[in-house]
């Protein structure tokens, strides 16, 4: 049965007034102009953080009992989502309806049991449909920000900085960016050089295995170097991942203590025409130690065997210029001739073999160590895109946005079952809006029962009780650490 679509879906939408466009990142300044934001909320709520755990308040769940009530736009028009793109208006505002997680993701972005300028101050950024770029859009509830992705349709929104007032007042008032999550971005395309099985937006399973090695790295060191522990793993929905650290003292980190994290965490550098991208110092430092003792297997089975790196001749001048040894080289090069089509795997072997035979009388056995070391790194090590991380008002993809390409939903990774993960069977918006009809088809609403959301009857559940979960465990330790706090304080009392 196709799935039901709002009739709101099918109208053209309300003309907008235009409104210049600042600050925009990313897209070309002869964008269409963008429609107005939404008028401001009445006032912003005025915290104190102090009161707010002395005295009773609702929890967040009592809060928004009505937001995510269907029967705000009623489904009646009659449309197969399945042959829709998942960009066609239609289906975004089913999607957003629906399924996407206002509840969690104002908690997440919250902090609190009660309102905080946490989220009243925060910016928000929609991509149009028309390719327009809103900035500085900013809301004191999850419902006023449904209403307003509800109302424009984005074809996607992002998350910026807290700032120290509303940013929809910028024109008024002087704003400047308290805090944000720091952020980490990787993909795929930036692997082009090492992986044989695709190129640019193409993933597949075999290459995917460089964003699980990339995953393992970043999130072993951001744990056990820096000591965060709140850290949020996001599919971008076609060929990369975004980490969200959102521990509190991670939020109010300045730009220069953001740029040394993303530093300590750079190691390839250079493009895909650069010669060598890893240039590392002896002794290694013990977070890339770690780093080789989770990829040397990942190197074996993923990169020597699966991507078969250097199976051409011209691939395998590419691994000799990263060797240090002229006159082991040649004789690589000589047996390598001589058996065109030798595997990566057996070309690998084969550097040490030589070696030990005394093809150089000369060879520095320490420097041609250090050398495979790098090589490994550079073939498996993540590669970041660290503008991303080095800014405090740097805007990044909200979770559980749809790609706009892929139509795939940008759903947390669980890192305990990371080898698990496919991209390939994420859920599309499409699929999901099929599976709500499904349940429907197959009688599973009992009458009189208590009503479940529509995104508990999908397969995009699990993703949500994991956000969930992740944003329960924030909450709780944020909380706990404040009536620490003021239990101490109250200690000192005369």
């Amino acid at each position: 049965m196709p799935h039901s679509i709002a009739p709101e879906a099918m109208s053209s939408p309300a003309p907008v007034k235009d409104e210049p466009m600042e600050e925009e990142t990313g897209i070309p300044s002869e964008a269409a102009p963008a429609p107005a934001p939404a008028p401001a909320p009445a006032a912003d709520v005025d915290m104190d953080e102090d009161k707010d755990t002395k005295k009773d308040i609702k929890k967040l769940e009592e809060l928004f009992d009505d937001v995510e009530s269907d029967d705000e736009y009623p489904s009646s028009a009659t449309i197969d989502a399945a042959d829709m793109r998942a960009s066609d208006p239609e289906v975004m505002r089913s999607f957003y309806q629906r399924l996407f997680p206002w509840r969690f993701l104002f908690q997440w972005l919250n902090h609190s049991p009660t309102p905080t300028n946490d989220f009243a101050n925060r910016e928000f950024a929609f991509t149009l449909q028309n390719d327009a770029y809103l900035r500085y859009q900013s809301f004191t509830t999850a419902d006023l920000l449904r209403k307003d992705v509800l109302r424009l349709m984005p074809s996607r929104f992002e998350i910026g900085p807290v700032y120290s007032a509303n940013p929809r007042d910028r024109k008024t008032v002087k704003i400047k960016p308290l805090a944000k999550e720091l952020c980490f971005d990787i993909d795929l395309t930036d692997y082009d050089d090492v992986r044989t099985c695709c190129d640019k937006a193409n993933i597949c399973n075999k290459c995917w295995q460089f964003m699980t090695m990339a995953i393992k790295v970043v999130d072993a060191s951001l744990r056990e170097d820096f000591g965060f522990q709140h850290i949020m793993w996001v599919y971008s929905g076609r060929r990369g991942a975004h980490a969200w650290v959102c521990d509190k003292k991670v939020r109010s980190m300045d730009d220069q203590k953001r740029r040394s994290i993303a530093g300590y965490l750079e190691v390839v550098k250079g493009g895909a025409q650069s010669g060598k991208k890893v240039n590392l110092r002896r002794p290694l430092h013990p977070h890339l130690s770690r780093s080789l003792d989770i990829l040397k297997n990942h190197f074996s089975e993923d990169v020597l065997e699966v991507q078969d790196p250097w199976a051409s001749r011209e691939q395998a001048e590419k691994l000799l210029q990263l060797l240090p040894d002229r006159n082991l080289n040649e004789s690589l090069r000589k047996k390598w001739d001589a058996a065109p089509g030798r595997a990566s795997a057996s070309k690998w072997a084969d550097i040490d073999a030589l070696a030990k035979t005394g093809a150089s009388k000369n060879l520095d056995a320490k420097a041609l160590l250090e050398a495979k070391q790098d090589i490994v790194l550079e073939y498996t090590y993540p590669r970041l895109d660290i503008e991303v991380s080095k800014k405090l008002n740097h805007l990044l993809k909200s979770p559980f946005v749809v790609h706009p390409g892929t139509g795939r939903v940008c759903v947390p990774i669980n890192t305990k079952k990371l080898e698990e993960f496919d991209p390939l069977a994420v859920p599309t918006v499409q699929s999901l809006l099929a599976e709500i009809d499904a349940w429907k088809e197959e009688g599973k609403e009992e009458e009189g029962a208590k009503s479940i959301a529509d995104w508990e009857k999908t397969s995009l559940k699990p993703y949500i009780d994991q956000f969930r979960q992740f944003v329960n465990s924030l909450i709780k330790d944020e909380r706990d650490v404040r009536v620490k706090r003021e239990r101490d304080e109250g200690s000192m009392d005369f």
